[in-house]
């Protein structure tokens, strides 16, 4: 391998909408890896991700397809497809053999997420709620990236770019350990900060990635009785094309359940979440020019204090075939 085009599409979960998108009867188009796929939530509730062709004559169901009740139908012949993919109902005579093809779905923090294997394997894994129940994004940015999902999310371990294009530098409290697709690393961002600032809002940082296509962070601030959330979510949408997500939110502290806050608290959480949203979004802009440009390197030159690229790129392999 010698370019990102030659990195092959990994295994895992990868944002697709936020529930919010998605009201009972609503249907969404979406991008994923190489084709457009529909998603829709029957007016029961059931979210369902399928694959773009009628299995009729091939009909796109991206333009015109509605929620018929339970129902998912086709916009050419009116055939309507249940939950489960299978063809219920023609406009005229019995339903014929036939079956949409489904994407697994995952909803987390008000996220959804579906999951793709190269070999079609059902979920092997789910990514871990938040602790703290009924956080959900309040604030989101995205934006299109040329390049492939692993090579930003590495970008999370490699300390020693932070002083370049952020002008910042971290204090790696407890370094990247492994658990399966999880990978857990707590940095504290502070050397580079006015003292004052550093001794009044503490600034540890707990990430977890969930495979190649998530990131959450999560910032408490006790001097504030605030804790920040941020999801940073790359999915594949085409070769050397990623979709990447930025998302925020912020609850109260020493409280297990985020939606139990007053209505001024309520202001001050979202307020917080935009103003995470600005900062992430301008070091986001910052690496564009370098994810747009640079090649991946298969067998890279790592140096003194790269320890973490060079775990986080043994731990990735698991999201690719063997081969």
């Amino acid at each position: 391998m010698t370019t990102t085009d030659e990195l092959p599409y990994p295994s895992g979960w990868f944002y697709l909408a936020r529930a919010r998108e998605l009201a009972p009867g609503s249907v969404l188009t979406r991008r994923f890896l190489d084709e457009d796929i529909v998603l829709h939530r029957t007016r029961g509730g059931r979210l369902r991700a399928v694959r773009p062709h009628c299995p009729h004559l091939g009909a796109q169901l991206v333009a015109g397809g509605t929620v018929a009740g339970e129902h998912l139908v086709c916009p050419v012949h009116r055939f309507a497809f249940a939950p489960d993919g299978t063809c219920v109902g023609t406009p005229d005579g019995p339903p014929p053999c036939a079956r949409l093809e489904h994407h697994p779905l995952s909803e987390r923090n008000g996220l959804v997420l579906a999951w793709y294997d190269p070999e079609g394997a059902a979920p092997s894994w789910e990514v871990p709620d938040t602790a703290r129940a009924g956080v959900v994004p309040t604030a989101a940015w995205s934006t299109e990236v040329r390049t492939h999902p692993q090579e930003i999310i590495e970008n999370t371990v490699d300390y020693r770019h932070l002083p370049v294009p952020h002008q910042a530098a971290v204090q790696e409290l407890d370094p990247p350990t492994t658990q399966g697709p999880l990978l857990h690393t707590r940095p504290r961002r502070g050397p580079d900060r006015p003292p004052a600032l550093r001794h009044r809002i503490r600034a540890d940082h707990t990430f977890l990635m969930a495979g190649l296509g998530y990131l959450r962070v999560e910032l408490p601030l006790p001097s504030l009785g605030l804790v920040g959330y941020l999801w940073a979510m790359h999915t594949p949408t085409g070769p050397r094309r990623t979709q990447m997500l930025v998302a925020t939110a912020c609850a109260d502290l020493r409280r297990p359940d985020a939606t139990g806050a007053s209505l001024p608290r309520h202001g001050l959480h979202r307020a917080f979440a935009r103003a995470m949203l600005k900062t992430a979004v301008g070091k986001v802009r910052q690496d564009l020019r370098i994810w747009n440009t640079k090649r991946y390197e298969p067998r890279p030159r790592l140096a003194a204090n790269d320890e973490g690229i060079g775990l986080f790129r043994h731990w990735a392999r698991q999201f690719y075939p063997s081969s």
